[in-house]
């Protein structure tokens, strides 16, 4: 029997992801996105706030066409690791490692926005993009 780790949410980035490199040449970017929970009325909104981790062409992709307060759609699965903290205590963080994004609104610049899938297959992981756009069609 497989198990099943899949995470699908939408929201707001709270800050503009930055794109870092790996000692090992490895892109990567940690977010945050504030996804508003459903309460029950008359309740004030309540907000969770995910941390997210992009790898290689999906974490370019993000930080290319995403900004402060974009909304997001991601996909991927839950992750948690054990740390100790500066004062020794064991914790426990809990991240989405992401694989796909998805538009949801406008990028960071809708009229110079090109997106081109990947050469190849492997790299083609964590795009969402059409595929026969016309000429003044935008790609979300």
């Amino acid at each position: 029997m497989s198990n099943l780790n899949r995470f699908i949410g939408m929201g707001r980035l709270t800050a503009a992801p930055e794109l870092r490199t790996t000692d090992t040449g490895i892109e990567v970017s940690t977010f945050t996105i504030a996804i508003d929970r459903k309460t029950a009325k008359g309740k004030e909104k309540a907000t969770d706030f995910i941390t997210c981790t992009a790898w290689r062409q999906t974490a370019a992709f993000i930080c290319r066409y995403f900004d402060k307060g974009g909304m997001i759609a991601i996909e991927g699965s839950l992750q948690s690791r054990k740390y100790q903290d500066r004062d020794g205590n064991n914790r426990t963080a809990w991240e989405i490692q992401v694989d796909r994004c998805h538009f949801c609104g406008g990028g960071k610049n809708k009229s110079n926005i090109d997106v081109q899938p990947p050469d190849d297959e492997e790299d083609r992981r964590g795009y969402d993009y059409a595929e026969n756009q016309g000429e003044d069609e935008l790609p979300f």
